[in-house]
């Protein structure tokens, strides 16, 4: 019989766990808190895909181990959960590949993969208790002078990492020094490994800002941006591409990060969902994006539909033919 094995999953790519593997304590739950990085053991039969550090995926299956960190998701289509949540029983679930760890509360039909697991304890190094606040780099405090290019979104799914893909490849096409991020969320590397891999020469988000997610109270995520947008002017890029995940009314802290770059923001790119959640983002957040990407731009119809409900432009950026139209929308904007 095989011996169980653990899996990292990509929110302690933060943590040193790879070179230095934790001793496990079993904490009781009055001392647990957002971003500890804790082993669970897989209770279903499997297999489940984790996300690993390098961006890649492993499996587990029953017995199995995962190290992750605990954390809240508010996904619209997809899931809801938080640690807060977990029992006396101690089962909790993946609520994301990547690792972030907390008890499901609401799940679409059909659920997404969401692994069941139980807590064994908190991952220990040198007799502590091991946190992703803890294993944030800091970096000297520069301010951002670089325009950004922010991406939002009416939910999420809407095509907004695609979107930022595509705006990426285009601005380095061009020659510029392009620099990728994500602002909020919850806690996945592929999102900004795709800018990374469309050409942006340096990315970074909030889980290496200490965050699993950004449901967080203001001013924990304020902080984390800092440090964030810090990160980016050190790079000197001549431009960020920055996408917020969900929609900037959900509890994701999207409407902190819009209010505290307004001064950088240079384009803002919706992406949506459908035509009609167009004005209703529009509508509920009182600011007009620059462009509107994503599903509603699939076809021409749905094209023709957003510009007369709007009359703002709107592009389909999964078409590969729309990079020349881009590209010029891009230049006139940021130059």
């Amino acid at each position: 019989m095989n011996s169980p094995k653990t899996v990292l999953g990509s929110v302690t790519r933060i943590a040193d766990f790879e070179r230095r593997p934790p001793r496990i304590e079993h904490r009781p739950r009055t001392q647990w808190a957002t971003g500890d990085f804790v082993v669970c053991e897989m209770l279903d039969s499997g297999p489940y895909r984790v996300e690993i550090p390098s961006g890649g995926y492993d499996t587990i299956g029953l017995g199995d181990r995962i190290i992750g960190a605990f954390g809240t998701r508010a996904a619209t289509l997809e899931a809801v959960g938080d640690w807060r949540a977990v029992e006396d029983d101690l089962v909790l679930d993946a609520l994301t590949p990547a690792g972030v760890l907390g008890r499901c509360t609401s799940a679409s039909i059909p659920p997404p993969p969401m692994a069941r697991l139980r807590y064994l304890g908190h991952a220990m190094l040198d007799g502590e208790p091991c946190t992703m606040g803890g294993s944030v780099e800091q970096a000297p405090t520069r301010r951002l002078e670089a325009p950004v290019v922010l991406i939002i979104g009416t939910s999420m799914d809407a095509g907004k990492t695609v979107s930022a893909a595509a705006i990426v490849r285009e601005l380095s096409g061009m020659g510029l020094r392009v620099a990728g991020a994500k602002l909020t969320g919850v806690g996945r590397y592929r999102d900004i490994l795709a800018m990374r891999k469309a050409g942006a020469g340096y990315i970074t988000d909030f889980v290496e800002a200490g965050l699993p997610s950004t449901v967080v109270p203001p001013d924990e995520f304020e902080t984390a941006l800092l440090l964030i947008c810090s990160r980016l002017a050190a790079y000197e890029p001549d431009v960020v591409v920055a996408e917020a995940g969900a929609s900037p009314l959900e509890p994701y802290c999207g409407a902190v990060a819009m209010r505290l770059l307004a001064d950088h923001v240079r384009v803002t790119v919706l992406c949506a969902s459908d035509p009609y959640a167009v004005m209703g983002v529009i509508a509920a957040f009182g600011k007009e994006p620059d462009l509107i990407a994503g599903r509603a731009t699939s076809t021409e119809a749905g094209i023709a539909l957003v510009e007369k409900l709007v009359s703002i432009p709107a592009l389909n950026l999964l078409d590969p033919t729309s990079g020349p139209e881009l590209a010029s929308f891009l230049r006139k904007r940021l130059t």
